[in-house]
């Protein structure tokens, strides 16, 4: 028996379903960069505790003289969890490329955001001369929100790009 093809209105409210699901998965996959991102971070400059947060001891970890390159080191391993929990979750319900080319172009997207964020750091550091823990954790906590705006256009954009497979369309509850 034919059916009546989808009205305006039910595509445009599947279209937004599928939407605000893939922003929640992303908001997810993203918390837990995050966390890499900035506790790497934390680790590698400040040492593996969080006193100087708070303004007590002495703080000093690996990479305590060299920031920038901290910073590239946990957001490359934060990358490498979102780009884990993008493919395989957030997006898997677009036709995808090949993986290769999609790493190529997801990895591309993530350095220009990595920048992004090693700017805002430098710029905190270098010009208005803040070095303490919590300027540095804000100054990545505004970096990477900045980022993370661009890197979720891109990937719906360009690397998770595709036609959506045929079920999530269907808005999640059919009145």
């Amino acid at each position: 028996m034919p059916t009546d093809p989808p009205g305006l209105l039910d595509r445009a409210r599947g279209t937004l379903d599928v939407l605000v699901r893939e922003m929640l998965k992303f908001g997810m996959v993203g918390a837990v960069a995050f966390v890499i991102d900035l506790g790497g971070y934390n680790v590698l400059v400040f040492g593996p505790h969080l006193l100087g947060m708070i303004g007590e001891g002495n703080t000093v970890g690996a990479l305590h003289d060299k920031p920038l390159t901290a910073k590239l080191l946990s957001a490359t391993a934060a990358t490498f969890v979102a780009w884990l929990g993008n493919r395989l979750w957030t997006f898997r319900h677009r036709r995808q490329r090949q993986a290769a080319h999609e790493l190529a172009l997801f990895v591309m997207f993530n350095v220009a955001a990595m920048v992004i964020a090693a700017v805002c750091l430098g710029f905190s550091r270098y010009v208005l001369d803040l070095h303490s823990q919590l300027s540095d954790n804000v100054t990545n906590i505004v970096g990477i929100g900045i980022g993370t705006l661009f890197r979720f256009w891109a990937y719906r954009k360009y690397v998770f790009a595709g036609n959506l497979a045929e079920g999530p369309l269907e808005p999640a509850n059919k009145s």
